[in-house]
């Protein structure tokens, strides 16, 4: 009879062979350069263990109540079946079991779980096929990862992680006993959905374990004793960077398809530095909470009871207080509410005149002192903000739900800000991105501004005008106007009148100040000097998109929009010598099994900070080698530039992986040098003449390799910061997701003394502070380097109010750099004393001078 079910059954049985190729559905892990993980993505949660990596306890826990006899039977229980079909023939109730943990495998990889008797056929062939397929361990082991557990885990691994946040090494053995209950019920029977019915079912699993000796009476009464307290557990992730998750989770998708994407076992490195993206999330937050503290305290996010104060001859305040609620209450409404970032709701349950108490969840009762109230004067606008609270019983109320964080040690009353902010870094060299946040929180919006929001740059863009007025015959010394200028347009009927940021002008003022002082007026003239057609195609070469570019004079005050993932990468042309390397966040893709799917072959800055040698001398002899061999050599030498590369590369068949140099070495290192001077200024402070530049703040990081700029858009609704040393580029935003509004500014709080920033926001002053915060730690990693001056440079003294050149060694003069051939060739008399903008034009110009030239 059993030969005939077998031959009838046996063409709708499917193949067992395919177990021992089985790929189990793994989720895709995604990790930073230096293997933390930051996410992981996936449906079915599991962590593939081998047998031998499975605690013994474990194992023997499955087996004492799964399966006495798996290690004796071949693949079904006799006495089982025996049984289980005893009861159906007396009862007809299928409920009682009989399968061995080798057939539940067979069910689980190829039946369904219906309970009829074709299908327990079908289980019993199944599981005879196995056995003479695998060996036991092999069985044990797809068993012990295959089983479904609950909670979207499978698998003894996942099991582990998601109920108790732990690897199976660290799990007690009650813990032990209700993951081995679960096979049974994995829906009902976890200690997620009834903590009674797991306790219930782990009970009767150590029962089975000391029965069958797996455990002692002393270890099954501490067991059976021990509560049952489980919560679920997400992945656990060592690095936070959601926003990077989510931009790998796209590209995978598009480059897999969802179903390998999410079950495949992919594992994502990702170029991510874990330590410089920890910094940059606490520098973006810290930085939105400080600009939210300086416009004002919104409020509480709701009261759960009215208080109102009683006037009375005490001291302390009175309140009276209707509906009070009591503790429980409390907790039982703190449990509802949710987390933001490290924003933790509270009740306020009392309030003193400088300090008031609250209760989080979980029950603790934490003091907020003066110093973590203080802060909290009324938000009445952007632009204004109420007199500074007195006492706290005017900031915060008995029956409040506020928000708290714990900062320098203390808590501090806090709100969710309502600016929004995002920074990136990369490095220069290859465009590897080391850090990236795209917001506050991706819980709270999982836009990300970094690579999304093209928002308008403001004075960001001046760096990129200067340095084309640079290819057109201006130097870092050139005169310029420093002027107001009036404009009479005929199409809009009114006068443009582009203004100075403060409104100050100094008249004649050399190419160099002008930038690191963001002089709005100078950028205008010089992109007339330009032209608003070489200008444009000026700054296509950086990587931006011509349709990001007006075609008007207001693009030298940056009315273009931009990305601060594109802005950062223009930032980069000037850190490493010219080069557009192309920005990327994914580095290498390693299948579940371990093979290289995939590795980044980045695009090089090949000459960023070389030794000053000729071209000739930077291309190695390869006349000896093999093509192989030559290709090593060349991609090594990353000193060797450009064009030579390339030539080189194309000569052997191959393409470059060099960047493509977009602007020379001399110009990128004249635009960064300039931009050192927005960090340290300039003049003679001794001698009345210093000047500082809109970087200035940035002089307390005590590095001379820091190039910056600052900027800020009409009416401060953008505000920008960016900076780059030679290993590392850096942009910040700061500004209102709705485009329309402005940041404000921020009145004087008697409150904070010297602890504030008050005065309109803009670049220095809003985005400027994040960026500090985030490279103080960072430039740890970078040390200082002095960038050697690329050839075709000269170094020559100048005259710092003509820039022309001068023979004197005092304050009056500095060195300057300029291409070889556009050095001045006239000399200032030390008979000087005034010089008008006009003067020096008419005597730059007039070729007939001699080189002695004395101007009044």
């Amino acid at each position: 009879m059993i030969a005939a079910i077998y031959f009838y059954l046996k063409d709708e049985l499917p193949d067992v062979t395919t177990l021992q190729d089985v790929r189990l559905q793994t989720p895709m892990q995604v990790f930073t350069a230096n293997g933390e993980l930051i996410s992981q993505f996936g449906e079915k949660r599991r962590i593939p263990l081998k047998l031998d990596e499975m605690p013994p306890l474990l194992v023997a826990a499955f087996l004492a109540v799964e399966d006495t006899r798996f290690y004796e039977h071949p693949g079904i229980d006799i006495i089982g079946i025996f049984r289980a079909a005893t009861v159906v023939a007396s009862s007809g109730d299928f409920s009682q079991g009989a399968s061995t943990i080798t057939q539940q495998l067979a069910r689980n990889f190829f039946l369904s779980r219906e309970k009829k008797v074709i299908r327990k056929i079908k289980e019993i062939f199944l599981a005879i096929h196995i056995e003479q397929l695998l060996s036991k361990d092999q069985i044990l082991e797809l068993y012990l990862n295959k089983i479904e557990l609950g909670q979207r885990s499978f698998g003894v691994g996942a099991a582990a992680q998601v109920y108790f946040g732990k690897t199976v090494h660290e799990l007690t053995i009650d813990e032990i006993a209700i993951i081995a209950g679960l096979p049974k019920a994995p829906s009902a029977l976890n200690p997620v959905r009834s903590a009674t019915r797991a306790r219930a079912r782990r009970n009767v699993v150590l029962g089975r374990m000391l029965e069958t000796g797996v455990i002692d009476k002393a270890t099954y009464a501490q067991a059976i004793a021990a509560p049952v307290t489980s919560r679920l557990h997400g992945a656990q992730i060592t690095a936070s960077a959601p926003y990077v998750a989510e931009m790998v989770r796209q590209e995978m998708v598009a480059r897999f398809g969802e179903e390998s994407a999410y079950s495949a076992g992919l594992r994502v490195f990702t170029t991510i530095n874990s330590t410089q993206q920890a910094e940059a999330k606490n520098a973006l937050q810290q930085n939105l909470y400080d600009y939210d503290e300086r416009h004002g305290y919104r409020g509480p996010v709701a009261e759960l009871w009215q208080s109102v104060l009683v006037e009375n001859d005490s001291a302390e305040p009175q309140f009276e207080q209707q509906k009070m609620l009591d503790k429980q209450q409390i907790l039982s409404y703190l449990d509802q509410q949710s987390s933001i970032e490290e924003l933790v709701p509270a009740v306020v349950t009392r309030v003193d005149s400088q300090n008031a108490t609250a209760i989080i969840a979980g029950g603790q009762e934490v003091l907020i002192n003066w110093d973590g109230l203080k802060w909290a004067r009324s938000f009445i606008t952007d632009e204004r903000q109420a007199i500074a609270p007195k006492t706290a019983f005017a900031i915060v109320k008995p029956g409040q739900h506020v928000l708290l964080r714990q900062h320098q040690q203390q808590w501090r009353l806090s709100q969710v800000p309502s600016a929004s902010s995002a920074i990136v870094a990369i490095d220069p060299h290859n465009g590897a991105i080391r850090s990236l946040v795209g917001g506050y929180s991706f819980s709270q919006s999982q836009f990300n501004r970094v690579t999304q929001a093209k928002r308008q740059v403001g004075s960001n863009i001046k760096p990129f005008i200067y340095s084309a007025a640079l290819e057109h015959g201006h130097t870092l010394a050139t005169i310029m106007n420093d002027a107001p200028i009036h404009q009479w347009d005929n199409n809009a009927g009114i006068a443009w009148r582009p203004k100075n940021s403060p409104a100050v002008y100094d008249g004649p003022i050399r190419v160099r100040e002008a930038l690191a002082k963001s002089k709005n007026v100078v950028s205008v003239r010089l992109l007339r000097a330009v032209g608003i057609d070489n200008m444009i195609a000026h700054l296509q070469r950086f990587g931006f998109t011509a349709s990001d570019l007006p075609r008007n004079e207001t693009l030298s005050l940056g009315s273009a929009s931009l990305t601060p993932l594109e802005l950062v990468t223009g930032y980069a042309v000037f850190a490493n010598g010219g080069y557009l390397v192309q920005p990327y966040v994914i580095d290498k893709i390693v299948a579940e099994d371990g093979e290289l799917l995939f590795q980044h072959t980045p695009l090089l800055a090949a000459c960023g900070n070389c030794d000053q040698r000729s071209n000739d001398e930077m291309i190695p002899d390869t006349t000896e080698l093999d093509t192989e061999q030559q290709l090593d050599q060349l991609l090594n030498n990353t000193s060797i530039d450009h064009a030579s590369a390339t030539s080189e590369l194309a000569d052997l068949g191959i393409p470059s992986n060099y960047a493509e140099q977009v602007i020379s070495e001399q110009n990128s290192f004249l635009i960064t040098d300039a931009l050192k001077s927005s960090v340290w200024g300039g003049g003679s402070w001794e001698h009345g003449t210093g000047w500082n530049g809109t970087a200035w703040r940035l002089q307390s990081l005590k590095r001379r390799d820091i190039s910056a700029k600052t900027g800020t858009t009409n009416d401060s609704k953008d505000t920008w910061f960016s900076g780059f040393t030679p290993d590392l580029a850096v942009t910040v935003w700061v500004g209102f997701d709705d485009a329309n509004r402005s940041l404000g500014r921020a009145l004087w709080h008697a409150n904070m003394g010297q602890q504030q920033s008050a005065g309109t926001e803009s670049g220095a002053r809003t985005a400027l502070p994040a960026w500090q915060a985030y490279m103080r730690k960072a430039l740890a990693l970078y040390p200082e380097q002095a960038k050697s001056t690329p050839t075709g440079l000269s170094s020559v003294r100048i005259d710092v109010q003509s820039g022309l050149l001068s023979r004197r060694t005092d304050h009056s003069s500095i060195f300057e750099y300029f291409k070889q051939g556009t050095e001045p060739t006239q000399y200032v008399t030390n008979s000087i004393q005034q010089i008008s903008f006009d003067d020096i034009q008419n005597k730059k110009a007039d070729e007939t001078q001699t080189d002695e030239v004395e101007l009044f």
